[in-house]
């Protein structure tokens, strides 16, 4: 079995700084934001479709970065020198090998904008801002016996991230700023539920709409995006073999 991962001092300087930008000031914030983001998530839902009555069974691996460090962090390049990172880590279980069809599988992630043409520590003016108006969180899951009813996005999420976060956190009409140091999105913690029993498997499909400045502080100049990232994560079953 891997030894629970540690957090990358990346990560652990963005957790630091993004609770810090998003005015998380205190664990009851927080805990309003998880429940706010674990309330709309658990509405959805999971809609099984019909298949044969077959019960061939494969065994299959499943590649996941995620997994195997207990963390990740997804890039998207939206401009020249200008990314969006996406970053997600395991909560509890910690151990990513611990995470199973029948137990909550809970992460955190955390959604902000890196302007390479300028220090980071840079004002805000000089930098091309990035407005988030919405995240989206759809799921797939892989099982192991052929034929049985296969369940339909799991895990499905959709809000607007000013509803996700203190009133006062900078935004516009265009969306919650994602800028580092201005602002950012962060969501603690939410979990993946019971999966079906033979889910060897689980992917999260995250689509993220947001506005781009081209030039820095010119509201003329924005033009509008959808940032898509794919996140595959292993489930273990208690007679899945371990390293």
């Amino acid at each position: 079995m891997l030894p629970a991962p540690s957090r990358p001092p990346r990560l652990r300087a963005l957790a630091v700084a993004a609770a810090g930008l998003v005015v998380l000031t205190s664990l009851t914030g927080c805990t309003q934001i998880a429940s706010a983001f674990n309330g709309l998530q658990q509405n959805a839902v999971s809609t099984p479709a019909p298949r044969p009555a077959v019960t061939q069974a494969v065994s299959m691996p499943y590649d996941s970065k995620f997994t195997y460090d207990g963390s990740v962090s997804l890039s998207t390049d939206v401009a020249d020198g200008l990314e969006v990172r996406l970053d997600v880590w395991a909560a509890d279980p910690k151990r990513t090998q611990e995470w199973a069809p029948d137990n909550d599988k809970t992460f955190g992630f955390a959604v902000n904008v890196v302007d390479h043409r300028v220090d980071e520590k840079a004002v805000l003016t000089q930098k091309r801002r990035v407005y988030m108006s919405m995240i989206s969180i759809t799921s797939q899951v892989s099982q192991s016996t052929i034929g049985q009813q296969q369940m339909m996005s799991p895990f499905q999420f959709s809000a607007d991230p000013r509803t996700l976060v203190p009133s006062d956190t900078m935004r516009s009409d265009r969306g919650l700023l994602l800028n580092t140091f201005q602002g950012g999105l962060l969501v603690p913690t939410t979990t993946i539920h019971q999966l079906p029993a033979d889910t060897y498997g689980i992917t999260l499909q995250f689509a993220l709409q947001v506005w781009v400045e081209g030039t820095a502080n010119t509201d003329t100049s924005f033009q509008q995006q959808t940032v898509y990232q794919v996140l595959p994560i292993a489930i273990f079953s208690p007679t899945t073999p371990t390293q």
